[in-house]
């Protein structure tokens, strides 16, 4: 009868658990940026930023089964600080934004990874979709002086822009491109807890 008991207390807690959710945190872009640079020219980079772009945050830092991080750029944000420059990054030449008006990530898994983490997920870009894997740290939480709940969450990717279908670029006279095909991606988010519901 105490075995029975037992069971039933284990099976109802182990119930209990997984009814328990990872917690919702609400993008602050205020403090967020999604920011590349590539190689322009061989000799340097070019830096440029998404203004546009909003998160889906699930975190439960000790559960990260429940976790999950999505992301969605509106691609006509990109700014170089040159618009002429911008202009043609959002035509057919490189994002073709007519017709591809966001690029999204999606994550499928959280891991942990030396003293941070990893998403692994599908970043899509242009139409094409692949697997990708984004190392990142969490920093936090800490409590705002309006008594808010926020995290910070840092993370890094590169990206080879040809097998998302972007490939335009000049061949200098030394054979180099104009515009490298390596991206890196840097992306730094801020987030609030949202309210209990």
């Amino acid at each position: 009868m105490v075995r029975q008991l037992l069971l039933r207390s284990t099976l109802s807690l182990a119930f209990l658990a997984g009814l328990v959710q990872a917690e919702s945190y609400q993008l602050d872009k205020s403090h967020s940026s999604i920011n590349f640079k590539v190689s322009h020219m061989v000799i340097s980079k070019t830096k440029g930023e998404f203004k546009d772009f909003t998160t889906e945050i699930e975190w439960d830092a000790k559960n990260l089964a429940k976790s999950s991080l999505n992301a969605t750029i509106q691609v006509a944000s990109i700014n170089t600080n040159d618009e002429k420059r911008d202009e043609h990054l959002r035509n057919p030449d490189f994002f073709d934004v007519a017709n591809h008006p966001t690029i999204a990530f999606k994550s499928e898994k959280i891991v942990k990874k030396g003293k941070g983490f990893e998403a692994q997920g599908s970043l899509t870009m242009r139409g094409v979709t692949k697997k990708v894997s984004i190392p990142f740290v969490v920093n936090g939480p800490v409590k705002s002086p309006w008594g808010a709940t926020v995290l910070g969450f840092e993370g890094t990717l590169k990206v080879n822009r040809q097998d998302y279908g972007i490939s335009f670029s000049k061949v200098l006279d030394n054979g180099g491109l104009a515009v490298g095909n390596e991206v890196e991606i840097e992306i730094i988010v801020e987030a609030l807890q949202a309210a209990a519901k």
